[in-house]
């Protein structure tokens, strides 16, 4: 079967949000989803944040699949790199290639931005895709990192050492 796999745009807001949410239904936190269509099309399209591409099923209209990425930078490989946030096939579409044509889609773009790197992660318990990116991809899980993280609360708090910094 033919994917089809192209950027989004911004009429595809809000089918880009119905993926993030069926992505955090099936991660077990359909709560935590903040996103709205404005932030998706401020932070997509008007200042791109981040970028995504969408996997569609020939003849359908809507999209089964969604990337969504954004660049970050090496100071090691003194290069660009690209940091998949969040990869996700309707569960009714996998086992099609839908998310191998993603990730080639992903390795042409970070190929064309000079990227020196592909990074993302996977919940611990995600099994089937820890067997997917192991197996079929030949990725490497990077144990000897540790993922670290400040939300908007912890973020706030940095503003104590604003003073320090100064004085």
């Amino acid at each position: 079967m033919a994917t089809v796999i192209r950027p989004a745009r911004p009429e595809d807001v809000d089918d880009i949000l119905q993926l993030i949410v069926d992505l955090a239904t099936y991660e077990k936190e359909p709560e935590s989803v903040k996103a709205t269509p404005e932030l998706l099309r401020k932070n997509l399209f008007e200042t791109p944040y981040a970028h995504a591409i969408l996997a569609f099923i020939p003849g359908e209209a809507k999209p089964v699949g969604l990337a969504l990425y954004f660049f970050n930078y090496s100071t090691w490989t003194g290069r660009p790199g690209m940091y998949l946030e969040d990869l996700y096939v309707s569960p009714e579409s996998r086992g099609k290639g839908l998310g191998k044509a993603l990730f080639a889609e992903l390795g042409r773009i970070a190929q064309e931005k000079e990227c020196a790197r592909l990074d993302w992660s996977v919940l611990k318990w995600n099994a089937p895709s820890i067997a997917f990116y192991e197996k079929t991809l030949n990725a490497s899980p990077m144990s000897e990192w540790l993922g670290m993280r400040l939300q908007e609360d912890g973020i706030e708090s940095l503003k104590k050492f604003r003073a320090d910094a100064s004085s």
